[in-house]
């Protein structure tokens, strides 16, 4: 079989606990459970997490406490506070992740390709030289080229220097 690719770290995801409602709404209201639902930061506006089925190693999104699949209804505070969190964790993701470049991006909807379209998110992608190759487009296939635990202490570590 071709089609298979052995990442282990994702056994969690498909046998552990399932969330029912807004996976997002559940992390934000779980703070004791940052931890196991890999949080880097949070504060009173919104969250950052890591995201469960990354882009790239180190791929985490910045998500607002409210629920909403409106953007322009969000509470200016809490934009706001979404940019002033990009601009740090672009600065993470170069300086201390050692990315040399960044995606950010928000689907807004279904329509715009947003996965889970009824809370707003935003992506932030590290990005590498030659990081990308044929696999995504022909097979279907991301190659996820290191541990999801391993990447997620470490970005970890670096969170209280960039994230204030």
């Amino acid at each position: 079989m071709k089609e298979i690719l052995y990442a282990p770290w994702r056994t969690d995801y498909i046998s552990g606990q399932t969330i029912e409602g807004c996976v997002f709404c559940h992390i934000s209201e779980h703070a004791e459970a940052d931890a196991e639902l890999h949080v880097l930061y949070r504060d009173e506006h919104c969250f950052v997490v890591m995201n469960r089925y990354p882009y790239t190693p180190g791929h985490f999104m910045i998500i607002p406490h409210v629920h909403t699949d409106a953007l322009e209804t969000l509470e200016p505070e809490a934009w706001l506070r979404i940019s002033a969190l990009t601009q740090q964790g672009v600065r993470m993701l170069k300086e201390g992740f050692g990315a040399q470049g960044v995606n950010i991006g928000m689907n807004l909807g279904k329509a715009g390709g947003a996965g889970i379209a009824e809370h707003i998110h935003l992506h932030l992608v590290p990005r590498w030289e030659r990081d990308t190759n044929f696999i995504t487009a022909v097979a279907g296939t991301r190659v996820y080229s290191t541990d999801f635990e391993r990447i997620y202490r470490r970005l970890l570590e670096l969170a209280p220097r960039y994230f204030v």
